[in-house]
């Protein structure tokens, strides 16, 4: 593949696809795109904005660009959306995160991601890669996450466009989970010649941001930080997000501490 569009939410996982993508084929050669659907993280955007702007500065010549769904915002029933309700907490293999699910929302982006990517092929005539960073956390909760409905959705674009089959799919977290990732994060920082910490301080994974005296804070007990923090924990490295709840802005190691807990409870209630 001679370039790849990739779907840049701002979250840790997205960011380390960038850096991946960036590795694999030079910054020159990557599209980023970010969605605002009325999400209620939103903050996500401006991580990842702040992110594209910090690899330019390294000199990473990256284009990206935000597209704006959020029109869709009253239609959409999910807890993730703006006017949902209560994001729920607790562990993100519990039963309960499905209310996390937004509506066919990776077939939103898919088509989006798709229509790009096939426009840098006619433009350029080169092979291009759609890149996703879908891992295995998410196939027990996000049915649009697992490689079944990645098949079936790429049966159709190819079957309604042409040249469709010089579009191609990089997934390589398909497999892996939040450790691996963060663990292939830690490698591409390296080898990309920039700080990992400056990195990963301008990524969201909350889905319940805390805004402090005009300052946004991450959440330590929404099901997605929890997941966070344990690949933190396997890392071995402390998280560069500053955290927050109810109380105000608290240490790394309360919420380290809590992200403990929530572990160890369902495991024990798993075995």
């Amino acid at each position: 593949m001679k370039n790849i569009v990739v779907s840049l939410s701002g979250g840790m996982d997205s960011s380390t696809l960038l850096l991946n993508c960036i590795n694999k084929v030079g910054a020159e050669r990557v599209t980023a795109l970010s969605f605002d659907y009325g999400q209620k993280h939103n903050v996500e955007l401006e991580r990842a904005k702040q992110l594209v702007a910090y690899l330019k500065e390294a000199g990473q010549n990256i284009t990206y660009q935000v597209i704006r769904l959020d029109g869709l915002t009253n239609l959409l029933e999910s807890t993730l959306v703006s006017g949902g309700s209560e994001v729920p907490e607790g562990h993100y293999a519990e039963e309960n995160m499905k209310q996390t699910v937004v509506p066919n929302r990776n077939k939103i982006f898919a088509s989006l991601i798709q229509a790009v990517a096939l426009s840098v092929v006619k433009r350029t005539g080169e092979e291009t890669a759609i890149a996703m960073g879908i891992h295995a956390g998410d196939h027990a909760i996000y049915p649009d996450c697992r490689q079944e409905f990645r098949d079936a959705d790429d049966h159709a674009f190819r079957e309604g466009n042409w040249d469709a089959d010089k579009v191609v799919y990089y997934t390589p977290y398909l497999y892996g989970d939040k450790f691996d990732i963060l663990k292939d994060g830690e490698v591409l920082c390296e080898k990309l010649g920039i700080e990992f910490d400056e990195v990963y301080k301008r990524t969201n994974t909350s889905y319940k941001p805390l805004q402090v005296e005009g300052v946004w804070y991450s959440d330590y007990k929404s099901s997605s930080s929890v997941e966070r923090l344990e690949a933190f924990i396997k890392l071995g490295r402390k998280d560069p997000v500053s955290y927050a709840d109810e109380t105000g802005p608290v240490d790394y190691e309360v919420a380290r501490a809590h992200a403990e807990k929530v572990i160890a409870e369902y495991q024990s209630n798993a075995a």
